[in-house]
């Protein structure tokens, strides 16, 4: 008997949530809103990003079904949740430790006042599927949905719901600027601000909470 969307989703939705909570891409999507061609610009890396988390997730769950045509989650599931959430944790744990020298702006955050709407959409596709901590997220999320028992349109929503919920936080600051305008960019300025000076360790945070969250999912149904 089949699972519901909404059980899965009770466990891959703090996966999600570990990519939204993540400073990184919120950054570039509040520094492309005072740029000259901020809705463009700021669209264009939504899409990017929107796009990337999407293709991973349903990468790695379409990877899961293929693997797995039991009835029931087998043991290279939960192992697999196992190894992503031990990695997870030793990155935010290095990342932890070397916080410091992480908080400075990256060289390619400083130059994005110059960015296009086509580098724009190139960075936001860069950060979420070529980003080695995103990727992982969203890796475990594919993971989770694919070794459940949903059919195929389960999976797709759930996909899909995931990759909302994942990219919802970037999508905040550009929906509002499309509504509101520059009556927005104060307030976003001083998220910009706090985010920019404590970025590395709230990464940090985020990647050892979902990193244990995995390993005790992992270890659970073993």
């Amino acid at each position: 008997m089949g699972v519901g969307v909404g059980a899965v989703l009770g466990d891959v939705v703090p996966i999600a949530l570990g990519i939204a909570a993540s400073p990184f891409p919120i950054i570039p999507a509040i520094l492309l809103l005072f740029t000259r061609r901020a809705r463009a610009t700021s669209s264009s890396f939504l899409l990017g990003w929107v796009v990337g988390i999407l293709v991973v997730t349903g990468a790695f769950a379409l990877l899961s079904e293929v693997l797995d045509t039991s009835d029931q989650p087998s043991a290279w599931a939960y192992w697999a949740r196992i190894v992503l959430g031990a990695v997870l944790v030793v990155l935010g744990v290095r990342q932890w430790l070397g916080r410091r020298a992480k908080d400075s702006t990256p060289q390619w955050m400083q130059s994005i006042a110059d960015a296009t709407p086509g580098t724009a959409l190139r960075l936001g596709l860069v950060l979420s599927a070529a980003n080695p901590k995103i990727m992982l997220l969203a890796a475990a999320g594919g993971l989770a949905i694919g070794s459940s028992e949903l059919d195929g349109a389960g999976v797709v929503l759930a996909v899909a719901l995931f990759t909302a919920v994942a990219a919802s936080t970037v999508a905040i600051p550009v929906l509002l600027y499309l509504v509101l305008g520059e009556r927005i960019l104060g307030p976003l300025g001083v998220a910009r601000d706090w985010l920019q000076a404590n970025n590395a360790a709230v990464m940090a945070v985020v990647i050892v909470v979902i990193g244990l969250l995995l390993l005790v999912k992992g270890l659970g149904g073993l």
